[in-house]
């Protein structure tokens, strides 16, 4: 049974920058599509970016498009997400999630089995 845990958030002043870690074990993720989605209070669990289980389909939001970057690392059994540029609109609980059925990524979190516990990001103005 593969397990996801996330590190790496915290709280920044609007325009700086944190690196999320999604890091599994249990099981290898390199046949699996792997995401990071982000829930705000108030709010439904929206998609931030997926990457397809090589790497070669990458999709980001509209909203961080070009401010994030999602990466996996297979031999290493990571996933990350660069966020520069934040805003204060991007505070939420970030989570790394994985679809044990599939390696082409879906923006649809009821595709993915397997959550991590989430990490918060707060961005002050």
């Amino acid at each position: 049974q593969v397990q996801l845990v996330e590190s790496g958030g915290g709280s920044v002043q609007a325009g700086g920058s944190l690196r999320l870690s999604c890091a599994a074990s249990g099981r290898p993720i390199s046949r699996y599509a792997m995401a990071w989605f982000r829930q705000a209070p108030g709010k439904d669990r929206e998609f931030v970016a997926t990457i397809s289980s090589s790497a070669r389909t990458i999709n980001h939001a509209e909203s961080v498009k070009g401010r994030f970057t999602i990466s996996r690392d297979n031999a290493a059994n990571t996933m990350h997400l660069q966020m520069n540029s934040l805003k204060p609109e991007d505070t939420a609980v970030y989570y790394c999630a994985a679809d044990r059925y599939r390696m082409s990524s879906t923006i649809y979190p009821t595709y993915y089995d397997v959550w991590g516990q989430g990490t918060q990001v707060t961005v002050s103005s």
